[in-house]
């Protein structure tokens, strides 16, 4: 379901990663390493925020370089910064992912963001919210048109003791037919999601 086929990024002389491949099966892989050890940049290039530089990245058989919409359209992406749309609504990001995706925002979607406790916040602008409420957002957006692989990185930064208990289920969950790789210095989600924990130097 995604394969990354020899990664390799650098910022200037200081050299992040190199040559990873790995394929990764169904199921909940975690990045626990400390900073600097690449983790952020190898979730945004798999979710195509942030462009490698060398490799490619397959998601549900349709590569990342040559197909990017049909690649991107198998992908939900939590990013660290949720910030990035501060005058949009969270019910607004809702819709439009799921227009994106050529879905209907349905009752069950409603239903993971009133288990998050997002219901009286959904009209807010992302600006008036807390962090915590706004990554509760993307991560409801990421249940959205059921995709191949959900990326989080900083999975549980800012939630709530209650709405982390619900985002180790829902990891669960979805890791029972999709990838769920998130980076996460939270042990207690990475231990409740049954996560297996990945460096990323090992991705070779």
């Amino acid at each position: 379901m995604l394969r990354i086929d020899n990664l390799s990024k650098r910022y200037g002389d200081y050299l992040v990663f190199q040559g990873l491949t790995h394929t990764f099966t169904p199921g909940c892989v975690a990045l626990c390493e400390e900073d600097s050890t690449g983790k952020s940049s190898l979730l945004g290039i798999i979710a195509g925020a942030l462009a490698p530089d060398s490799g490619d990245v397959w998601i549900d058989g349709h590569s990342l370089t040559h197909a990017p919409q049909q690649a991107k359209s198998r992908l939900a992406y939590v990013p660290d910064n949720c910030l990035t749309l501060p005058t949009q609504t969270g019910r607004g990001l809702l819709l439009q992912v799921a227009q994106e995706k050529q879905v209907m925002l349905d009752d069950a979607v409603l239903d993971l963001a009133y288990r998050l406790g997002l219901e009286p916040h959904l009209d807010k602008r992302f600006e008036q919210m807390s962090t915590g409420t706004r990554r509760k957002v993307y991560l409801t957006a990421a249940a959205l048109g059921k995709p191949a692989v959900v990326i989080a990185d900083g999975a549980s930064n800012g939630l709530d003791a209650a709405a982390r208990a619900v985002l180790a289920d829902v990891f669960k969950t979805w890791a029972g037919d999709r990838v769920v790789l998130f980076a996460s210095h939270d042990a207690e989600l990475v231990a409740a999601s049954e996560a297996r924990r990945v460096n990323v130097a090992d991705l070779r």
